[in-house]
């Protein structure tokens, strides 16, 4: 698996409308910083993305960005991530008439 970080620094008050612009899960935000997280297959996944198409995904925020987002990569060697979603799904069971 792989791991691309994403800070950036939000305008004044434009926390709402960043919410409202791109619907990503935020995991940590501080004030007008915001972290994001994607995970990835393969890292080549990651970066075909990072070529592709995050150009257009920063026109789409620059409204609400300010400055240049830092992007970091990270192969993943341990994650909780599989064992959470495994266990959500033990817990929905369908119901049976």
């Amino acid at each position: 698996m792989y791991a691309r970080n994403v800070t950036l620094h939000l305008k004044a008050n434009k926390a709402a409308e960043f919410t409202r612009t791109l619907e990503i899960a935020f995991l940590a935000t501080e004030g007008n910083e915001v972290l994001a997280i994607s995970l990835w297959e393969k890292k080549e996944n990651a970066e075909a993305y990072g070529r592709d198409t995050y150009a257009a995904v920063l026109r789409t925020l620059e409204p609400v960005v300010e400055g240049t987002p830092e992007v970091d990569s990270y192969e993943v060697s341990n994650s909780t991530f599989h064992k959470i979603a495994s266990q959500n799904q033990n817990q929905s069971q369908p119901v049976t008439r």
